[in-house]
């Protein structure tokens, strides 16, 4: 007999998303010798304390660009939407399924205000 599978793209699904990154993963060997405590506080002045909206999480943030620089994706539309569709790259940059993932243009805004130093 023929087996039929319906698929039902709506349905909420829980997931645990570390188990979807092979132990073995370029980006968890990333992430076992990545150190970003240091990023709050040398971006911590670079924001208004209770003015605007929030900002990106910087370590989101720097996790993201380091994606796009470890596998070569130099277009910021396309590194956003890269980290939308791949569990690993969102897992690297702690997004759930539930986060949205940072707008493009919010990239080059962050850049300029972050300035060269913070970024070397």
């Amino acid at each position: 007999m023929q087996g039929l599978h319906v698929f039902e793209p709506k349905t909420r699904t829980v997931i645990d998303l570390e188990s979807f990154v092979p132990d073995d993963h370029f980006l968890r060997e990333v992430d076992r010798v990545l150190d970003l405590t240091l990023i709050r506080k040398l971006t911590a002045s670079c924001n208004a304390e209770g003015k605007g909206r929030p900002s990106i999480d910087p370590v989101v943030y720097f996790r993201t660009v380091l994606v796009g620089f470890l596998y070569g994706i130099d277009s910021q539309r396309r590194l956003c939407q890269e980290v939308y569709c791949n569990l690993a790259y969102r897992w690297f940059c702690h997004l759930t399924l539930d986060d949205k993932v940072p707008d493009h243009s919010s990239f080059s805004t962050i850049r300029d205000r972050y300035k060269e130093e913070i970024h070397e």
